[in-house]
């Protein structure tokens, strides 16, 4: 179908409104004048705003596609989903964002230095950098390939002019103008998708009506508690394996720890987290409900076989442009809600390269660089890097089937990374070393499982998958873009090693992850685990001392990694007098000593961090202080 005047209008009035809220910061307050107010809006954001960034900031136009169709395909399993939600938000909000918020930090993998060294620094650095920079071309070339497939919207003026127009907000108005963009664009999102939803239940009469067939068609799905791993969708896949994937975008990756640290107090930046859980929950529904609609309306007016989508990722437009071609405006509204999403997850992507690239590979070889040419080099960082995506953009073109590939390896990264942070926070004993081959190991399984499922599709015969497998349907689904898929079939059924490449996606974040963690472990442990004296506290979480407070003192210490003991990590025991650590669970340490002037400096990082937050009300007691002269730590009832 052809687009009308108004169409175009939605369309350009979205572009429009969005490179004004960029100039409007770029003119106004200070101008971004300094790094602090460009890379993290002066640490001035309110809860709400930073909410509805964090939300928009992976809802992306894939996602947009991709959800309804997979609920059209697989049923109504996939919105267990949302049972995942309320650990993989709550446990960023009181492990990670306490953490971070506190160490001042603005980088996320500033983090990763103070815990371990420089190397594992650069390591992550990279690591994260490979992760985005193809994730960004692939959104935003894949929905405007979909997009162009199905209404004849031109592919490259699409492209173009959505990073464009991303590139020059982000590059003028800084992480502020991203986050009230963010806010604009998420109400946008919503709009579109409750108007296809309206519209398209009421031309199958109703809501009711919808969900009755789709309940007599077997998309209704039940509770599936099976715990097999290698199913694609079961309760305890969404319900746990996706915990791991919130927590890799939620706890760990810069893009959103960014927005966090742009809180105005940590008590900020822990609502916001709290509220991101109705709000994708809202979101979770919105999808489910429009791919049963979709499925409703494809009964009862299907497509002439000509007219069949080719791919799964075209199902949602194609329902769309039937449903709302007699109903002017609205087909603009939702390429504008599709338009949004890209623009969201695009503008974080170029923010948060920006930000680790400077704080991270820049500012540690430049100690001397002045806060003027810093907060330019910081926005042609934003530039260069949003003339990159377009690059990226059309590298995605010429990929073809290697597409999936260059999708999955967002996924692929998210778990090891996240695997590496919870190793620093959790495990006192690990070393540089243990993390550097914990990391690699991650990797290594990531891309083994993942490269194995794609050769291992690409050598099955084609077909659809059956309705609970994982395998890769025969055209290219993004509905998984924030996890990975590269989905194996299931027949012939696989043997030995090769079960692994079944192994259903939404665990791929949790069994990377724990790689990880049990590689750096092991390898610590053999090359002589991390002095408890060497461990700076404010980058210890005491999970160990937490989940262990039942047990008696002696038993308590004996099971806590000897790495580290648990009056570093913050147990909540107080400290006796007499200089006996917590509980009695490790070895006596000297009198606490303040800082000197010439040790305040952040360990190993350049320049030096700021100093820890002042503690906000009901907070007292919480710090460290540090013996003058020597690395050694000791704790006063902190919190963490």
């Amino acid at each position: 179908m052809e687009f009308t005047i108004i169409d175009y209008s939605i369309f350009v009035l979205l572009l429009v409104l969005s490179s004004a809220i960029g100039l409007f910061y770029a003119l106004s307050g200070d101008r971004q004048r300094t790094v602090q107010e460009f890379l993290l809006a002066n640490r001035n954001m309110s809860c709400l705003p930073v909410a509805l960034s964090l939300l928009a900031t992976f809802q992306s136009a894939v996602a947009i596609l991709g959800v309804p169709a997979e609920i059209y395909r697989f049923g109504t399993e996939y919105w267990f989903l949302g049972c995942s939600y309320l650990l993989g938000l709550l446990i960023p909000a009181h492990v990670f964002i306490p953490v971070f918020y506190r160490l001042r930090i603005t980088s996320t993998y500033e983090y990763l230095e103070l815990r371990f060294n420089k190397t594992v620094r650069v390591f992550g650095t990279v690591t994260f950098i490979f992760q985005m920079v193809i994730y960004m071309g692939v959104v935003l070339y894949a929905p405007a390939l979909a997009l162009n497939a199905v209404t004849g919207f031109d592919l490259w003026s699409a492209v173009l002019t959505m990073g464009l127009v991303c590139t020059l907000y982000t590059t003028l108005g800084g992480l502020k103008a991203v986050i009230w963009t963010d806010v604009f664009q998420t109400v946008v999102m919503l709009a579109g998708q409750l108007a296809v939803i309206v519209v398209g239940a009421q031309r199958v009469g109703g809501m009711a009506r919808v969900w009755r067939l789709a309940q007599q068609e077997g998309k209704v799905s039940g509770i599936d508690l099976d715990p097999d791993p290698f199913q694609r969708y079961t309760f305890w896949t969404l319900a746990m394996g996706g915990v791991f994937m919130m927590l890799s975008l939620y706890g760990v990756n810069q893009a959103q720890v960014q927005r966090y640290l742009s809180a105005r107090s940590e008590r900020e930046a822990k609502l916001s987290c709290y509220a991101v859980f109705p709000c994708q929950q809202l979101v979770l529904c919105l999808s489910c409900l429009t791919g049963l609609v979709m499925f409703v309306y494809d009964r009862e007016h299907p497509l002439a076989p000509a007219r069949r989508p080719s791919s799964s990722d075209q199902l949602v437009l194609y329902f769309v442009m039937d449903v709302l071609q007699d109903l002017p405006g609205l087909p603009g509204l939702f390429v504008a809600c599709l338009f949004s999403g890209s623009l969201s997850t695009i503008s974080s992507a170029f923010n948060s390269l920006a930000t680790v690239t400077m704080e991270d590979l820049v500012r540690p070889r430049c100690p001397g660089l002045s806060e003027a040419r810093a907060t330019l080099l910081s926005k042609l960082l934003a530039l260069g890097y949003g003339l990159l995506c377009l690059g990226m953009a059309y590298v995605s073109s010429m990929m073809g089937p290697v597409l999936q590939a260059a999708i999955s390896i967002f996924g692929m990264v998210g778990g090891p990374l996240l695997g590496l942070f919870c190793l620093g926070m959790f495990f006192p004993c690990a070393n540089p070393t243990g993390a550097i081959v914990g990391l690699l190991a991650g990797l290594a399984m990531a891309f083994w499982v993942g490269i194995g499922s794609l050769l291992q599709a690409g050598g099955a015969a084609g077909g659809a998958p059956p309705p609970n497998s994982t395998a890769l349907a025969p055209y290219g689904n993004l509905t998984t873009i924030l996890a990975t898929t590269l989905l194996a079939p299931t027949s012939p059924p696989p043997r030995g090693l090769q079960k692994f490449y079944n192994l259903s996606y939404m665990w791929y974040s949790a069994h990377n992850s724990t790689t990880v963690i049990l590689v750096g472990l092991l390898v610590s442990l053999l090359t002589g685990p991390t002095p408890a004296e060497a461990v700076d506290p404010r980058t210890i979480y005491p999970v160990l001392p937490r989940l262990l407070c039942c047990l008696p003192h002696k038993y308590r210490g004996g099971l806590c990694c000897r790495g580290g003991s648990p009056a570093q990590v913050g147990d909540p025991t107080p400290m006796p007098s007499g200089g006996e650590g917590a509980g009695g669970q490790c070895p006596p340490h000297a009198p606490p000593i303040a800082l000197s002037p010439q040790d305040s400096k952040s360990k190993g990082v350049a320049n030096g961090l700021g100093p820890p937050a002042p503690p906000e009300p009901g907070d007292e007691g919480q710090g460290y202080i540090r013996r003058a002269g020597t690395p050694t730590y000791a704790l006063q009832e902190t919190s963490f």
